[in-house]
């Protein structure tokens, strides 16, 4: 078992112990990659003070046991076991009576019936232990978000100059994603956001068969995966020469963006940090136009804890991987978001994303 894995499950007891939980049951894909190592589906995990069960079915096992270290894979037979059986097997006979389970990860109706067939434990929903420790990257982590960091970088450099009136929302999207894999992304972050001229209006906008036209406004928003873990960068641009309120929107954000990486550091409450670059966008007059959070977490799933809200009270740590992303949007009009992935240190942040952000393509 690697040392960081040791580390995450050592620190994960430790909670547990200090609420007085026996065992916990894990359904989230997420949280099995960074507890077990296990990236295949079908997979559930539980985990004592002393002992680490894996249950999976015959599609799964062998990978199980390629990738979970340290663990017992125990492969399921679906037609003669139920889950909750299983559960109940390799929990009742040490003693475990109370445990703990990830109700947000699983349905009503699929929890009901292994509660059912795991008589004798008693569950009650879990805190959200492993999110809170997935909060703080470690050293392989953050390997893996620069990984994915970089290729979208190159992705981009390599498919800008595709950027060209003609080119269709669908089309450059393609040639993007196509880029990123080429070069060594496993997956993509989320599917590439791509919005031409009032379609950048939509903070989510799925591509489309809009062709890009002189004088549109562009947002791109798009990620890598590589170990499970994902990188999200959005860049804006303008099709020619911008308007004065195209270039009014472009300057505010970028200074929003600006004034949030000045405060971004180890011990500022995600409300401030927030409330910052709001305050930017409320002075060059978009205050009713701007995004509901300048940012959130990054790493195993896209949009982690904290979110960035001005509601959010949460204290930013060293180790945090976060997106700081202002945007403006006028519906009809067009949108402009500048995105990138900071690491949060004592005194402020490293850049994961390096991509340059010129407004004019040249």
């Amino acid at each position: 078992m690697k040392q960081e894995t040791q580390t995450r499950l050592r620190n994960l007891r430790q909670l547990m112990q200090s609420d007085g939980c026996e065992a916990l049951m894990i359904f989230s894909p997420a949280n099995l990659r960074y507890l077990a190592g296990y990236s295949g589906e079908a997979a559930y995990a539980l985990i004592t003070q002393d002992q680490l069960h894996l249950i999976t079915d015959y599609r799964f096992i062998t990978q199980a046991e390629e990738e979970c270290a340290g663990w017992h894979c125990y492969c399921r037979d679906r037609e003669a076991e139920t889950l909750g059986q299983v559960v109940q097997k390799l929990l009742l006979p040490y003693g475990v009576r109370q445990a703990a389970f990830e109700a947000a990860e699983v349905s009503v109706q699929s929890w009901t019936q292994i509660a059912q067939d795991s008589a004798g434990i008693q569950w009650t929903a879990a805190p959200l232990w492993t999110e809170q420790l997935r909060r703080r990257k470690d050293a392989s982590e953050l390997a893996l978000i620069r990984r994915c960091a970089a290729i979208a970088d190159q992705a981009l450099a390599e498919t800008l100059p595709l950027l060209r009136p003609g080119i269709s929302e669908a089309e450059f999207a393609l040639e993007l994603d196509f880029r990123m894999r080429r070069l060594g992304a496993e997956a993509l972050s989320f599917e590439t956001i791509t919005g031409f001229g009032e379609r950048s209006a939509l903070p989510h906008s799925i591509p489309s068969e809009r062709r890009l036209r002189e004088g549109d406004l562009i947002v791109l928003d798009f990620g890598a995966s590589v170990g499970g873990y994902r990188s999200d960068m959005t860049r804006t641009y303008i099709a020619g020469e911008p308007d004065a309120r195209q270039q009014a929107m472009y300057n505010a954000v970028t200074q929003a963006q600006q004034a949030a990486l000045a405060v971004i550091r180890d011990g500022i409450s995600a409300r401030e940090a927030d409330l910052t670059a709001r305050a930017v966008l409320a002075e060059h007059g978009f205050a009713d136009q701007a995004g509901s959070s300048l940012g959130h977490g990054v790493g195993l799933r896209l949009h982690e804890q904290p979110i960035m809200t001005p509601k959010c009270e949460e204290i930013l740590r060293s180790g945090y991987v976060v997106t700081i992303e202002p945007g403006v949007y006028l519906p009809g009009f067009g949108g402009v978001r500048l995105e990138d992935d900071v690491l949060i240190t004592d005194h402020g942040y490293v850049l994961l994303t390096h991509s340059p952000q010129p407004f004019r393509l040249t």
